[in-house]
């Protein structure tokens, strides 16, 4: 069962809906002020672009959706909801470091972990694991490009910070919870 973690319909026109239409009319009218043949040149590469990464998203918030439904939402609360606490987050952090793709994948992936009752913190956690210590990232990139000395160093510098992150996280939501809601939460 999903938990109603701020569930609600999302309108069609939101802030970021509008933000990028703004961006979108600034860059089409600069290219279109270098000429029509610009113009629609970007309009042909968006297309290209858009054909390429749209079954990509479609799979990624499938993926998503039938997470939330798979997965038990109990089982959710109990490993990476608030009461796990630091336990939550280093399950949040190997769970991010053993992640594979890219932001298609997880952030589609967050945000169904949200909705059903995933603490922030372990959130937080996820994300910055799955950014600094992605095991693929490492094996397909990091040691390729910059050698096994490089990555060795690179991972343990940054091994705890997602740790630190996560923890870092609940205390400023707290924080928040407490001065601006007035505890009410």
């Amino acid at each position: 069962m999903v938990q109603n973690v701020e569930k609600k319909k999302t309108p069609l026109i939101d802030p970021s809906i509008i933000a990028f239409t703004m961006l979108v009319l600034i860059t089409g009218a600069l290219c279109y002020t270098r000429g029509r043949g610009v113009f629609l040149q970007g309009l042909d590469d968006a297309v290209a672009m858009m054909w390429q990464v749209l079954p990509k998203v479609v799979g990624a918030l499938l993926m998503a959706g039938f997470v939330q439904v798979i997965l038990p939402g109990e089982l959710v609360v109990k490993w990476i909801g608030k009461k796990a606490g630091l336990k939550g987050i280093m399950i949040a952090c190997l769970a991010g470091a053993l992640t594979p793709g890219g932001p298609i994948i997880s952030f589609p992936l967050v945000s169904a972990l949200y909705r059903m009752g995933a603490n922030i913190s372990a959130l937080v956690a996820y994300l910055t694991a799955w950014e600094l210590l992605g095991v693929q990232r490492i094996f397909i990139w990091d040691i390729p490009l910059m050698g096994v000395k490089f990555t060795v160093l690179r991972v343990a510098i940054s091994v705890l910070l997602p740790l630190l992150a996560g923890i870092i996280a609940q205390k400023v939501a707290d924080y928040f919870d407490r001065t601006v809601t007035g505890g009410n939460q």
